[in-house]
């Protein structure tokens, strides 16, 4: 999946174990102009690097995959918890549409991860 829109907040890497490390950003998605849209992704591991070319006020797009996890409490209660989790980000050359983002290193991939598969639909609705 892929969205574009007005990067608006970037935050610093935070390194959440030894082994485990996310920066999470914020895009104004305007659909509908009037009513725009703040969604929150994440990038985790090697990909918080992604956002370093880029500073807020950027058009950008945005491709990602839906996670979502499920959590038993110590009260015998279910949660459920969701995350956009970006994994190529590109810049948006306003005058034509296009990719207008540095050209990609030769370690950061420019397609989607090989472990998602394309035709996998395990979403419950």
């Amino acid at each position: 999946m892929n969205i574009k829109g007005k990067l608006l907040e970037v935050s610093d890497t935070q390194q959440i174990s030894d082994s485990f490390k996310k920066r999470e950003f914020v895009i104004e998605y305007a659909e509908n102009p009037q009513y725009p849209e703040f969604v929150k992704f994440e990038a985790i591991q090697d990909k918080c690097a992604l956002l370093d070319t880029f500073k807020s006020g950027d058009e950008i797009d945005v491709y990602f995959n839906i996670k979502g996890r499920k959590w038993n409490d110590p009260k015998g209660g279910v949660k459920y918890f969701n995350s956009l989790q970006a994994w190529k980000i590109d810049g948006v050359n306003a005058s034509t549409g296009s990719a207008g983002a540095p050209p990609a290193s030769p370690d950061m991939p420019t397609e989607e991860p090989g472990w998602v598969s394309e035709n996998e639909d395990d979403l419950p609705f």
